[in-house]
């Protein structure tokens, strides 16, 4: 998984700063897979803010032609990153589609909305990587339509173990914005939260679905 530094901790400063990302190590959140978890991230909240969801556009068309080359086509993973995609592919000058979960029940069926042609390149934009199976699924769905998937890049990543293989089976290539380990360092330096709560977070991300409040 690639990422720069720089921006990096300046993703997770403005993600702290509009909470599109808590933390709260004593009173946990619980995420629809039923795990207690000490943050929280939606990152849908960007697009309210002028400013920073152009920041995190301009980011997002800057790496994606340095990390895989101007794509054909670029692909938001519904729903969380169409918002977000269309801007990127706005700025580039490109075509957008986007991935459904699953493909529609009726009509003409369709998991990947918009034109796409075989053989055409396309660069994934995802809001949020946690395990990364629904991201890789959308990328399957393109793949089966014939494109060529350059590679994702995503606004943050928990940076699970799982993720990582996930993304190496699948032969995916990776870039995010900002990361668990970079928002973590800027929470403590800015005083979002203090070294004690930094070492519960990074104990909560060892094992995730296990983890309990009370250890």
């Amino acid at each position: 998984m690639i990422f720069n530094k720089d921006t990096a901790s300046k993703t997770a400063e403005l993600l702290l700063q509009i909470n599109a990302i808590k933390l709260n190590s004593k009173n946990p959140f619980t995420w629809a897979s039923g795990w207690k978890s000490p943050i929280y991230c939606d990152n849908r909240i960007i697009l309210s803010f002028p400013a920073i969801r152009n920041y995190i556009r301009d980011e997002f068309a800057k790496n994606i032609e340095k990390q895989f080359g101007k794509p054909d086509v670029i692909a938001g993973v519904a729903t969380g990153a169409i918002g977000i995609g269309v801007l990127v592919a706005e700025d580039l000058g490109l075509p957008f589609v986007y991935v459904r979960p699953e493909p529609k029940k009726h009509g003409r069926m369709n998991q990947v909305e918009g034109f796409l042609q075989k053989g055409q390149n396309v660069v994934v934009v995802e809001d949020l990587i946690s395990t990364g199976n629904s991201s890789l699924l959308a990328v399957e769905a393109l793949r089966n339509e014939g494109a060529n998937v350059k590679g994702m890049a995503a606004i943050f990543s928990y940076g699970f173990e799982v993720a990582v293989e996930n993304f190496k089976s699948a032969n995916v290539d990776l870039y995010t914005l900002s990361n668990y380990e970079n928002l973590l360092d800027l929470a403590v330096a800015k005083e979002y939260i203090t070294e004690a709560e930094q070492d519960t977070l990074k104990e909560w991300r060892k094992n995730p679905s296990e983890w309990n409040i009370e250890v």
